[in-house]
C-alpha cells in the first residue's frame, strides 16, 4: 500500500500497462520491483487476480479499441453458467473486430470476427460481446445440452435477452462454426428456469416422453398460495424440486424446503425431490417414478391403498 501511494493517482487500484506507467513518469526501475505482480506480459498489478473476471480485467490495458472479451471470458463476466472444465480454464478469450491482428499475449486466446456482425456491450470499462453473440460463440466449445443450459440462463434467471434475440443472432451467423448445434439447442430452450439443474431435469423428463412441465409454478389451492415449485404437473398435482448441495448445507434453505413439502402434503400434492444423480446414472428410475405419479391421476387420488379409520382410545 505504501508503494501504491507513491504512484500517480491514475495507476492506483487497478492493473496498468508498463508503457502507460513510463509515460506518466514512473521509472523502469520502480516497475521492476517484486512488490508489483505481473499477471500478463507488459502488465503490472497491485493484487493477484484470482477469478476469471479479475484475470480479464488485468489484461484489459493490453486491448485495442477493436478488441472485446468473448467466448468463456464474456460468459464469466455476464455470469453465464459453464461446465467445470471451462470454469477451470484460465485463458482469456479476446475477439478482434475487423481484419487487424488478433491478440498475441501468453495466457490469452485470440479470435477474429467480421466487423458489423458482432454486437458489443460494456461491463464497467470492459467491452464484451453481446449475450446473444456470446451464446453463438460458445457453441464451438459446448455440447448441445450445455448450450441449452446457457440459453435457459440467458432467457431465464439472468434475463440478459429473450429467445427472439437468440434466434435473430443465429440468423446473423448463418454458416458459422457450431451453428447447427445452436439451432438444435434453440428448439429446447425455454424461459422460466432458475438454475442449470432445473434445465437438466426438464430435459431428462421431456426426452423420455413426459409432457413439458410448468417451470417455477405457483401452487394455489382455493385461492390460497401454497408454494412455488421448480417444476410441476398441476393436473396430476405433482411438484418436482431440484436439490443442489445448497439445499443440504444451508440451514435456512433446508428448513424452508421441509416446510414447503409439508404444505404441499396438506393440499394433497406429491413432492418429488431430485438430485444430480437423478439426472445422471439414476435418470431412468427417476423418470419412471414421475411417470407413475402422473398416470396415477386417472384413479382420482395418488394414494390408492385402502384407507382404514384409526381406532381411538376411550
Amino acid at each position: 500500500m505504501q508503494l501504491e501511494a507513491t504512484f500517480p493517482m491514475a495507476l492506483r487500484g487497478r492493473p496498468f500497462r508498463v508503457r502507460e506507467a513510463l509515460h506518466r513518469g514512473v521509472s523502469a526501475g520502480r516497475l521492476r520491483t517484486r512488490a508489483l505482480l505481473r499477471p500478463f506480459h507488459g502488465i503490472r498489478a497491485w493484487t493477484r487476480p484470482t477469478t476469471h473476471e479479475q484475470r480479464a480485467r488485468a489484461v484489459l490495458p493490453r486491448l485495442r479499441p477493436d478488441q472485446v472479451f468473448s467466448h468463456t471470458t464474456a460468459a464469466a463476466i455476464l455470469g453465464i453458467p459453464l461446465p467445470r472444465r471451462l470454469e477451470r480454464d484460465p485463458r482469456i478469450h479476446v475477439t478482434t473486430l475487423g481484419t487487424d491482428q488478433a491478440i498475441r499475449v501468453r495466457g490469452t486466446v485470440g479470435h477474429r470476427a467480421r466487423r458489423g456482425r458482432v454486437r458489443v456491450v460494456h461491463s464497467g470499462t470492459a467491452a464484451l460481446t453481446h449475450p446473444a453473440d456470446t451464446f453463438i460463440a460458445l457453441a464451438t466449445l459446448l455440447s448441445r445440452d450445455e448450450l441449452i443450459v446457457v440459453g435457459d440462463a440467458l432467457v431465464g434467471w439472468l434475463g440478459w435477452c429473450d429467445r427472439d434475440e437468440l434466434v435473430a443472432a443465429a440468423r446473423r451467423y448463418r454458416g458459422a462454426r457450431g451453428i447447427r448445434r445452436v439451432r438444435a439447442a434453440l428448439e429446447e430452450i425455454r424461459p422460466g428456469s432458475r438454475s442449470p439443474g432445473e434445465t437438466r431435469l426438464r430435459l431428462a423428463l421431456t426426452r423420455r416422453g413426459l409432457p413439458q412441465p410448468e417451470l417455477n409454478h405457483d401452487v394455489v389451492v382455493d385461492g390460497r398460495w401454497v408454494a412455488c415449485v421448480d417444476l410441476a404437473y398441476p393436473a396430476a398435482r405433482v411438484a418436482i424440486e431440484y436439490e443442489s448441495d445448497l439445499h443440504r448445507t444451508d440451514d435456512r434453505t433446508f428448513r424452508k424446503d421441509l416446510t414447503r413439502g409439508e404444505h404441499l402434503k396438506d393440499v394433497e400434492w406429491w413432492l418429488v425431490r431430485a438430485t444430480a444423480d437423478d439426472v445422471g446414472a439414476d435418470v431412468e428410475v427417476f423418470v419412471s417414478r414421475v411417470r407413475r405419479l402422473i398416470d396415477g391421476v386417472s384413479t382420482g387420488r395418488h394414494d390408492t391403498r385402502p384407507r382404514r379409520r384409526l381406532a381411538t382410545s376411550r
